[in-house]
């Protein structure tokens, strides 16, 4: 039990190391949190639902022996070509609902402005796609994350060790997420519309800024 306890601690901390790092996954959480005037706070919550679902099948892929693939200069510049070009199309599409929102109704906030295709989907999809998206999260897993499965052991005949490491991992992306939609959503009281539209538009810009940086840098370094 004390070894079990063991694994799921360092792998809260190293996921807890990663979740603090800002990238697309952080900036959608507080796009998304800004537009859920009820129950914002539940929004990191359920983007980590949908992140963890897709993290539990890279640990069995991992498992299973997908790893050689995922780390081939061809996997590496697919993931990083159709995973920027999402995130450049998610963030231009904030940013033209954001446009069409001021220009049905100056003056309101930038939360009743139109939702882009991504955030229709859901908080869940979203922390699927999202995820999916972001090159550097395959890379981290065929790495980091690899190496530390390596380090604990894990595998399905060791199920116990398994099932603390993943528990432990998706704590630490749990806590932080949730810390950072709960304090966006309690910040909202007293901040006047245009903060809204600023914030929307600077994550919608951040995004954007992602999916460019992440597309090309996928291509020239593979």
């Amino acid at each position: 039990m004390a070894a079990l306890w063991l694994v799921f601690s360092l792998s809260f901390v190293v996921a807890l190391s990663g979740a603090l790092m800002p990238g697309p996954l952080l900036t959608y959480t507080v796009a998304r949190t800004v537009r859920t005037p009820r129950s914002g706070w539940l929004t990191g919550a359920l983007v980590i639902a949908g992140h963890a679902a897709l993290e539990g099948a890279i640990v069995c892929g991992l498992l299973f022996g997908i790893m050689g693939f995922l780390r081939t200069p061809l996997a590496v510049r697919i993931i990083g070509s159709v995973g920027g070009a999402f995130l450049v199309w998610s963030g231009v599409s904030m940013l033209a609902g954001l446009v069409r929102g001021r220009q049905a109704a100056p003056g309101t906030a930038g939360a009743k402005a139109a939702p882009s295709p991504l955030e229709r989907l859901g908080p869940v999809a979203g922390g699927v796609l999202v995820s999916m998206a972001n090159p550097y999260w395959w890379v981290w897993w065929v790495t980091v994350g690899a190496a530390s499965m390596l380090r604990f052991d894990v595998s399905f005949e060791r199920w116990p060790a398994l099932v603390a490491f993943f528990l432990g991992h998706e704590a630490g992306d749990l806590a932080w997420y949730l810390a950072v939609s709960t304090l966006v959503h309690l910040g909202r009281r007293g901040v006047p519309p245009v903060a809204y539209d600023v914030l929307l538009g600077a994550c919608a810009v951040a995004v954007i800024g992602f999916g460019l940086y992440l597309g090309v840098s996928a291509n020239v370094g593979a």
